[in-house]
């Protein structure tokens, strides 16, 4: 696995190896004792996919308080997207800031997201399906949502917001000054 430190410390792309032949390639996509080596003992608890038919298809930007925070390891099982994680960590030098990344089906590539971000993503092809592991479970009376063009973000998405295809609730999120969150940050 080739493992990319991004702009933000603990936000990791992993980018599985492929090995190929004339039938296709076969790839080792998660390991629990590589996985802590870089960022740390998490245990994933549960599975989830996100079929998005239409290009432009936003989802996010969302999160879980804690004590029911979630980190996330993305993948783009077919189609592609631009993956999006906000650092939402209270005294974090990077707070606000975010990490952005294309994964598709041909590049392979994962997002780890810690717990203490947002995550939203962009539908770049039409039938995107994705696949991410969290550590906690959902739970609704933790999720929460920040919206995805808040200016203040300066998240320069792919899409305009008069073409995006949202859902009701992503559409009326509140912005980074108007959440609160109980995300501690830890050098």
């Amino acid at each position: 696995m080739r493992i990319e430190e991004t702009a933000i410390p603990s936000v990791f792309l992993i980018t599985p190896n492929r090995l190929r032949d004339p039938r296709g390639y076969f790839a080792e996509t998660f390991r629990a004792d590589h996985f802590a080596t870089i960022a740390g003992d998490y245990r994933f608890v549960q599975d989830n996919q996100s079929m998005s038919l239409g290009v432009g298809t936003v989802r996010g930007l969302h999160f879980q308080l804690a004590p029911r925070a979630q980190g996330k390891l993305v993948s783009c099982i077919s189609g592609a997207l631009w993956d999006v994680a906000v650092d939402l960590r209270n005294g974090s030098p990077n707070y606000g800031n975010f990490v952005a990344a294309e994964l598709s089906e041909e590049n392979g590539r994962q997002l780890w997201i810690p717990p203490g971000f947002a995550h939203g993503f962009c539908t770049l092809k039409p039938k995107t399906l994705i696949s991410y592991k969290v550590t906690d479970y959902y739970s609704p009376d933790h999720d929460r949502g920040l919206l995805w063009n808040d200016s203040a973000l300066g998240i320069d998405w792919p899409v305009s917001a008069s073409e995006a295809i949202l859902s009701d609730k992503d559409r009326t999120q509140p912005t980074l000054s108007e959440i609160h969150t109980n995300f501690a940050y830890s050098s």
